[in-house]
């Protein structure tokens, strides 16, 4: 066996124009990754890289993810987590589990890093090895610690964004130590961005930050505590996973505003219409601003013919919003226009 020494570091890290100079020294990292969705795809593909471009930092890389799940009609094809694919592409070790119960690492592993995982590591799994564990969150915590940052980040209008790096907390989800953070004021974010958007450029952005972390070896102790947000005057929330509920709209409270930020965050939204008690729920595919309505005194959530093929909603502040395309439940999908052009004559 080839014996590696610890690697003396005197580096000068740059994080966004914020600069960290370095002393400490750490084995080559040997990393158990546990991952799952694109967010999580950037971090290992930046490990990755860095694996590559200095061997002395990272000496191998495991991918811990979760079995595939049954899909479709009569559950009989199965979806594969995204990430299982890229670990094949990059020629990496992996470790299919869907629980960490009866399991162990390879004893080889000293430092465990998991980025949108799903799955609690446990203390027995932290404690096993050297360098514990670290997590890439989007998010500038304490602030949408929880598994859904990035839809809480649009869903409540946040002007600022950025990503955290913090160690794996041994009985609690997001409550580790911040050692990396991205700088005051944050990160904009884009007007009209989706979630697609935000994984992408916070996944990239996250990536790197990583590399520079390990790179500065931050996750060495004495740890230092980098995060900044929780003393500043801005929100702090939980962002809570993302159920159907929040695709439900209440006619008697929803804004146009509102309305249209939740369809462009959540996709898909369903109703109840106030007028067609023999229509169970409608679904809203596609659905636009048309300005202010002409009758104030229309009750919020009617559906009002407009045209041959479309139909609008006037909301509870006035303003409508013109329905291109619906689904009718137990009808055709995207095809329910016409459906209610008839009900509503």
């Amino acid at each position: 066996m080839l014996w590696r020494l610890p690697v003396p570091v005197c580096s000068l890290v740059s994080f966004n124009s914020r600069r960290h100079i370095s002393f400490k020294s750490a084995d080559p990292l040997k990393i158990l990754f546990c991952g799952s969705d694109e967010f999580s795809i950037a971090s290992l593909r930046a490990l990755n890289k860095a694996k590559r471009d200095h061997a002395r930092l990272i000496e191998s890389i495991d991918v811990v993810h979760r079995p595939g799940k049954p899909t479709g009609r009569g559950l009989k094809v199965i979806r594969e987590v995204p990430i299982k694919q890229v670990a094949q592409e990059l020629h990496l070790k992996t470790h299919e589990i869907d629980t960490f119960t009866g399991w162990t690492p390879p004893v080889s592993i000293n430092l465990i890093i998991a980025v949108s995982f799903g799955l609690f590591v446990p203390p027995r799994v932290l404690n096993g090895v050297k360098y514990g564990g670290l997590n890439v969150h989007p998010s500038l915590l304490p602030d949408l610690g929880g598994p859904a940052p990035i839809h809480h980040t649009l869903l409540k209008q946040r002007s600022k964004t950025g990503v955290s790096i913090q160690t794996l907390h041994p009985q609690h989800f997001d409550r580790g130590m911040v050692i990396a953070q991205t700088p005051a004021p944050g990160l904009s974010v884009p007007a009209c961005a989706t979630p697609s958007d935000l994984i992408a450029s916070l996944g990239v952005y996250g990536g790197e930050m990583l590399v520079e972390s390990l790179k500065a070896h931050t996750f060495v102790p004495p740890l230092e505590d980098a995060g900044w947000y929780g003393t500043s005057p801005g929100p702090i929330e939980y962002a809570r996973k993302i159920n159907k509920v929040d695709s439900y709209l209440d006619f008697s409270t929803a804004t146009a505003q509102d309305i249209l930020v939740r369809h462009r965050v959540l996709g898909n939204l369903w109703c109840l219409p106030p007028q067609m008690s023999s229509v169970e729920r409608i679904i809203l595919n596609e659905i636009e601003s048309i300005g202010v309505a002409d009758t104030m005194g229309r009750k919020p959530g009617l559906f009002i013919p407009d045209g041959s093929s479309v139909v609008a909603i006037q909301t509870v502040d006035g303003k409508l919003l013109r329905v291109k395309s619906c689904t009718i439940s137990g009808g055709k999908k995207q095809h329910g226009n016409g459906q209610l052009i008839r009900l509503l004559a």
